[in-house]
């Protein structure tokens, strides 16, 4: 029965590199000229009422879903639910919403929880016996 766990460091590899790429093209794809920031389809389908936020909290979960593949403790994937929680709530008050989506970027923010966390887990021990 397959878990759904990734456990082949190529998959896992080819799967981190495709949500980083995915986050980038929510929270960080498009310049806004004469500004050092950018945005992403979170930002502009956010501002659709409702829909546009649903769509983009939907869509957050993919991330959610290779962290929970990968084996990312709950503590760090109740972080990742909160991120999106948060960006869903306030992506429903209007230009409050777009605002955050702008200059918070949600779903960068799961992707550095799962590298973070990715990261911690390769170090070797550094503790004493």
């Amino acid at each position: 029965m397959d878990t759904g766990v990734l456990k082949d460091s190529e998959d896992k590899e080819a799967e981190l590199k495709r949500i980083k790429r995915f986050a980038s093209l929510l929270d960080e794809c498009v310049p806004i000229p004469g500004t050092g920031h950018r945005i992403g389809l979170d930002a502009i389908i956010g501002l659709i009422p409702v829909v546009g936020d649903v769509f983009t909290s939907v869509t957050a979960l993919y991330i959610f879903r290779v962290a929970w593949r990968l084996g990312v403790p709950k503590i760090v994937l109740m972080r990742m639910m909160l991120n999106i929680g948060i960006d869903f709530i306030l992506g429903a008050v209007p230009v409050l919403g777009d605002l955050y989506d702008i200059y918070l970027k949600s779903n960068l923010k799961n992707v550095r929880l799962l590298v973070e966390y990715l990261e911690r887990e390769s170090e070797p021990y550094k503790g004493t016996l």
